[in-house]
């Protein structure tokens, strides 16, 4: 990842009208995520009726077997628009089962928000994800999800985060509420200011965020305050971690959280010479290939030529639908045509390769072809399925003249027998699974 120097810091901004930030949200399962993904897209204009997973209409569970089973499978990508930036957002898989999809989403993030479910507070996968985040070095956000339910307990929940995540989980509610003209003013560098006019939570949250370094420390005993540009860097160095609580699907605390994401987010810089990172490989309803990246340098244009393959189309995608670009700039994630031999994680130009992924498939199972289906036919269709899942390594055993695949779980088994009924028209089982 670039260092955390990259972002910008302060100064003149480059010549853009709006900071451009890449977020992914995470979540344990049934948290809330891609209802808060909803919640995001309403507020900022993109769709005019807010979905519902249980409804199977959500925006971003664009592939039909999510809408029948009520969860996300593949990371998408949506784009919003505030008043001052442009997010793109990733929306990750939130079952255990395609946890090794979402672990590749992290590698181009800026920030991450993490959800958690108020009924339940911190699960074991929750750890997880906040193990992957901290090892690839992302600031988060957290949105605490179901506080209109009933047996929430926003000082036990707090307490909860503290205690499982980070001691500096704070709750900014304060600041983008009674004082939203602090946190948003047109001037960046605001400081936020204890004492007159400012309720006791506001001042809590002062001093706390002010005991995260001793020099801010020192500087808060003196002024009072804590500049706007501080409370950003502490973010950005995962020395904070601002929380909001709310109900997504009530759109209770949703515009606050949006209004602080806008507020205490900051663009990164990138460097002049072109760099991407792939993170996605997927093929299109008519069975083009698309490699998903996103840039981290320079720009990228049609027909320019990467490891002796022509890019043929620039897509940026915002939920099914895609905008065909000539040019794709430093900060955008877009997804290109005409590569055939790219793979996740891969660097492009002057982008470093990622760290390989610490999530791994427990299970071997034999792949079980139908009567009359020829093994060397469908091996290079399962490979295809490989390039865009890589942690399923389908092997060829020549021993046993069998076919196998590493995979994580039984609704994995579930999902891979449909998406080969679809796409290849082939009915497979999978044999027992093995660790």
């Amino acid at each position: 990842r670039p260092q955390k120097e990259a972002f910008f810091m302060g100064g003149q901004k480059p010549e853009k009208t709006k900071k451009r930030i890449c977020i992914g949200i995470l979540a344990h399962v049934d948290a809330g995520k891609t209802t808060l993904s909803e919640g995001l897209l309403y507020l900022c204009g993109e769709i005019r009726k807010l979905g519902r997973v249980d409804h199977g209409d959500a925006f971003l569970d664009t592939y039909e077997l999510e809408r029948e089973r009520g969860i996300t499978i593949f990371s998408k990508q949506a784009r919003l628009k505030t008043e001052e930036m442009e997010i793109t957002l990733l929306d990750t898989p939130g079952h255990v089962d395609f946890s090794a999809e979402m672990e590749r989403t992290l590698q181009v993030l800026d920030y991450a928000i993490l959800v958690i479910n108020g009924m339940d507070g911190v699960q074991s996968h929750t750890m997880t994800l906040w193990r992957l985040l901290e090892r690839y070095e992302i600031p988060v956000f957290l949105f605490v999800n179901k506080m209109d339910q009933q047996g929430t307990d926003h000082d036990a929940l707090l307490r909860d985060l503290r205690k499982r995540l980070n001691e500096n989980c704070m709750d900014f509610a304060c600041l983008t509420e009674d004082n939203s003209e602090r946190a948003v003013g047109d001037d960046k560098t605001e400081s936020m200011k204890s004492g007159t006019d400012t309720s006791e939570d506001l001042d809590d949250l002062m001093e706390n965020l002010a005991m995260c370094e001793e020099e801010l420390l020192e500087t808060y005993l003196e002024t009072g305050e804590v500049a706007h540009r501080e409370i950003c860097r502490l973010i950005v160095q995962r020395k904070v971690f601002p929380c909001w609580f709310g109900s997504a699907l009530k759109m209770q605390g949703v515009q606050e959280f949006l209004q602080g994401l806008e507020s205490y987010t900051m663009e990164r810089a990138y460097p002049r010479e072109f760099g991407a990172r792939v993170f996605k490989i997927a093929r299109d309803p008519q069975g083009v290939r698309l490699t998903y990246l996103k840039i981290t340098g320079g720009d990228l244009k049609v027909k320019t030529i990467l490891d002796e393959e022509k890019i043929d189309q620039i897509r940026i995608y915002s939920g099914e639908k895609y905008e065909v670009r000539q040019e794709a700039e430093a900060g955008e994630v877009c997804a290109v045509t005409g590569l055939q031999e790219t793979y996740p994680g891969q660097g492009l130009g002057e982008a470093a390769e990622t760290l390989p992924p610490i999530l791994e498939p427990v299970l071997t199972c034999q792949v079980c072809l139908p009567e009359g289906c020829d093994p060397a036919v469908m091996l290079p269709k399962l490979k295809q399925l490989e390039e865009e899942e890589p942690q399923l390594h389908i092997v060829w055993d020549s021993v046993l003249g069998e076919i196998h695949a590493q995979l994580m779980g039984e609704v994995q088994i579930e999902i891979l027998k449909s998406m080969i009924w679809e796409r290849f028209h082939v009915a497979v089982e999978f044999g027992a699974g093995s660790i």
